[in-house]
């Protein structure tokens, strides 16, 4: 059964754990995969659905992800879709920005009286899965619900930095804690399926992914002030309203801190990746660049993106993203290179050679990068060479900072011949 359903994408506060890929963008407006923003994740999960009104809430740091959206989701002019930006504004009614999920959806509400629906879905912009929300939905509908809060089983070390949610055998919501600590989270069991009991996931984790019938959320919108859905408004729902769980079972993964965004992209170069670029279609924008060009290259688990000029010695699990050029000799191990914003001037690269100061965009030539991440646009000269580990101590530099062992090359930065760091 086809519902009329509207979708809202919440793009995020500073993501202050994600930075420096933060410090110029959104968290959602963050390159994934060599060629996406995380943005598209939900996106792209709501076109696959047959959902295609779509509003996506920005505030920090926006100017690259409503330039994205924007050159990414056109439809036809015969077509009821869209993707339309809401920004934070000052109005009659107040002048501060967002200040939480709850609060944002709130202030926006207004724009949502034009748009004939009867359920809304609230999705985070900086998860990386794929779910079919059509089955949500129509677990949400058949099962009477007035909020739907898609959950996922966790283990006893993991559930302790979610909210964990305890439901009874009809899926209804009965208690909600706020990150337990590891003593009090083994009283929150609850039933999962026997291949997450093998697997001691007995926990129900919040996804923050939410569906509300219409009436429902203007009620709850009106009547209880609280700015944020997982801290206040759920908990306090729970009390109130029909509340169930939508126990997903798939790949996800909340894209919070540098460690788990470097193993995301770096597990999608795995024989089966957990996230399967290849099973539904990711959208973003359509870039007309040239295929990649390999010279001499040994690639092993590694993804390659368009418009690429690889001369390296070896490249290994690694994504090498848009418009990345390597120069001769180089090594790269483990590493997720976001590539460039536009190619620089070929004959000049070539003639200037090794002299050119600063470096090209790129890697240049008999470097060895290693457990890195190199955000777009960065210039590393000849003979560099960059190691992350387990044994760096965490830090922010001119150039770079070391988070989790993992050095992040930040946006623009210049790398001169020779420069070693973490090694």
């Amino acid at each position: 059964m086809t519902h009329k359903v509207v979708s809202i994408v919440l793009g995020g506060g500073r993501g202050t754990r994600l930075f420096p890929l933060t410090e110029q963008r959104s968290k959602p407006a963050v390159p994934i995969a060599g060629k996406y923003r995380l943005v598209d994740i939900p996106i792209s999960n709501c076109l696959n659905s047959g959902y295609n009104r779509i509003f996506v809430l920005t505030q920090f740091n926006s100017a690259s992800l409503n330039q994205h959206i924007k050159n990414s989701y056109n439809f036809s002019v015969f077509s009821k879709g869209f993707v339309d930006i809401l920004a934070a504004e000052q109005t009659i009614e107040g002048d501060r920005w967002y200040e939480g999920t709850a609060d944002a959806v709130r202030r926006t509400q207004k724009y949502l009286y034009n748009v004939d629906y009867d359920y809304i879905l609230i999705l985070s912009g900086d998860q990386l899965y794929q779910m079919d929300y059509s089955s949500l939905i129509d677990f949400h509908v058949e099962n009477g619900g007035n909020v739907t809060i898609a959950t996922i089983p966790v283990n006893a070390s993991d559930a302790t930095s979610f909210g964990i949610l305890k439901a009874n055998e009809d899926n209804e919501i009965t208690a909600f804690t706020e990150k337990p600590d590891s003593e009090e989270v083994l009283k929150w069991s609850s039933e999962v399926s026997e291949d997450m009991q093998r697997r001691g996931r007995v926990y129900l984790a919040s996804m923050g992914i939410y569906v509300f019938s219409k009436s429902v959320l203007r009620e709850i919108l009106t009547e209880n002030p609280g700015m944020d859905f997982g801290k206040e408004i759920i908990p306090d729902a729970i009390e109130t309203q029909k509340v169930l769980s939508y126990q997903f079972d798939g790949y996800w993964t909340d894209i919070g801190t540098i460690r788990s965004f470097f193993d995301a992209n770096i597990g999608l170069t795995d024989d089966v990746p957990d996230f399967n670029l290849f099973n539904e279609t990711v959208y973003t924008r359509a870039r007309m660049l040239p295929p990649s060009k390999i010279s001499g290259t040994t690639l092993n688990h590694t993804i390659v993106a368009d418009g690429c000029i690889l001369h390296g010695d070896k490249l290994e699990r690694s994504v090498i993203g848009v418009r990345s050029r390597i120069g001769k000799g180089t090594v790269i191990k483990s590493t997720y290179m976001m590539g460039g914003d536009h190619y620089e001037d070929l004959e000049e690269v070539i003639t200037l050679g090794s002299t050119q100061q600063p470096p090209p965009i790129g890697v240049g030539e008999r470097c060895y990068i290693e457990n890195a991440i190199l955000d777009k646009n960065c210039r590393i000269g000849n003979d560099v060479r960059i190691k992350g580990g387990v044994h760096l101590p965490d830090g922010d530099f001119v150039t770079h900072t070391i988070r989790d062992g993992i050095v992040v090359i930040k946006r623009d930065a210049v790398i001169s011949n020779g420069v070693t760091i973490g090694c």
